[in-house]
């Protein structure tokens, strides 16, 4: 009896769900047309209530009575959908085809939840309402977008969403050092952050100018930064300590980049490493922060043009890259032990952090020991700011580029004393 019972009240439940998902979406549909004169609306909050506990009453039949006659009312409910929205969508002043869609899918919704899954038609019905909400920033957002924008993302898409779920999850090769799901997830990973700090610089640089577009394009490409603002360096006298700030902060940024990428992709090393890039971290986003005060903190000043950072030749040409250190690795390591290792990373490392990283990570457990592995990624850090001091000094020139070059001296050699103290107290052995 108890059993019956509760079998009743999960259908009563399932049809609520289904009548309050349309009531949602008809709240909603009814406040964006609440200025269309009477009789042009096609359908209101009712309505759409009515469509979603139409749905979740079919799901039902086809469940306890007949499979048939579900879908010859499912047939009529798409042709009276069909035929009410025709006119409205070929009348002069007719709606758009949204209000038409926007009915499939709550009848859609109602289906899934008549059919047991009501916290899916929920989901759905929140989701597709706060979609419709925001109409007119997402036509804002359209609006601004140019064309390399739209090939941002659908580059970002492709890397991401195309390529993952088609390669086999499994060890293969020499050394079986090769897992081509595991490499592209690490791909996706790395651009991943590339395409978010290009978002976040399209959304704010514009507003918040070159500081706030500098510590944002820090988040793929310090280097890029540091070139491009050591360029304006030399031209704009008026400028320099807002533009030096910029460079020392974007450098922070890169610290806290790596630090972030070890401790996902190479959590062993997190703690050593941490010990060494944070004081250098701490001197940068210190400096960055007092010449940004002592300049009066510029906000409307030109924003940075970060070039476009989803490339897919650059994206293959780094897997290939990281599989070539990977195969390296496992050579050196098969050879020379985990010392053979530490020099291939401080090498390869050298001319890409992110690889360095990601061949650690893939790594087997305890190939190399986690004190070596921190130290030998800071180095590879190092390397990447003297080159970045050497970028800043020499395009800026001496008068213009001193603040900029000095910051990231300083930097530099915090970090150096940082790796060398590390070297000496952890007993490091290559």
């Amino acid at each position: 009896m108890l059993t019956d019972f509760f079998g009743e009240w999960l259908i009563y439940r399932d049809l609520a769900i289904a009548l309050a998902a349309g009531l949602l979406i008809g709240v909603e549909r009814g406040w964006t047309m609440r200025d269309v004169h009477k009789g042009a609306r096609v359908a209101g909050i009712r309505t759409f209530g009515l469509i979603a506990g139409l749905g979740g009453l079919v799901a039902l039949i086809a469940q306890s009575l007949s499979l048939i006659i579900a879908a010859i009312l499912l047939i009529g409910v798409v042709t009276m959908l069909s035929a009410s929205h025709f006119k409205a969508i070929h009348d002069p002043d007719g709606r758009s085809i949204t209000n038409f869609v926007v009915s499939l899918l709550t009848l859609c919704l109602g289906l899934l939840a008549g059919s047991g899954y009501p916290a899916v038609a929920i989901a759905g019905a929140a989701i597709i309402t706060g979609l419709l909400s925001m109409r007119s920033e997402l036509h804002g957002f359209l609006r601004k977008l140019g064309s390399t924008d739209i090939n941002v993302m659908i580059r970002f898409a492709l890397i991401a969403l195309a390529v993952l779920p088609f390669l086999p999850d499994r060890d293969f090769g020499p050394y079986q050092a090769f897992n081509l799901q595991q490499l592209w997830f690490v791909v996706i990973l790395v651009t991943g952050l590339s395409f978010a700090g290009y978002v976040a610089n399209r959304i704010f640089g514009e507003d918040h100018g070159t500081v706030v577009t500098a510590v944002i394009g820090g988040a793929y490409s310090s280097t890029a930064v540091t070139a491009a603002l050591a360029q304006r360096l030399r031209s704009e006298d008026n400028n320099i300590r807002t533009l030096s700030a910029g460079i020392a902060l974007a450098s922070a940024v890169m610290y806290v980049r790596v630090l972030l990428l070890t401790l996902i992709l190479a959590d062993f090393a997190f703690l050593p490493l941490a010990m060494i890039l944070t004081p250098a971290a701490l001197v940068a986003a210190i400096i960055g922060l007092l010449l940004l005060r002592r300049s009066g903190a510029a906000t409307t000043d030109e924003s940075v043009k970060t070039r476009n950072p989803i490339r897919l030749l650059p994206a293959l040409f780094f897997a290939l890259t990281v599989a070539a250190m990977s195969l390296a690795a496992r050579w050196a390591e098969a050879k020379f032990g985990s010392s053979g290792i530490a020099y291939l990373i401080l090498i390869m490392g050298s001319l890409d952090v992110d690889a360095a990283i990601i061949t650690l990570g893939g790594l087997p457990t305890d190939t190399i020991m986690a004190n070596l592995a921190g130290f030998v990624l800071a180095m590879t850090a190092l390397a990447n700011m003297a080159f970045k001091t050497g970028v800043a000094g020499f395009t800026a020139g001496w008068k213009n580029g001193r603040l900029a070059a000095a910051a990231l001296a300083a930097s530099t050699i915090v970090l150096a004393i940082a790796g060398l103290v590390s070297f000496i107290a952890l007993d490091i052995h290559f």
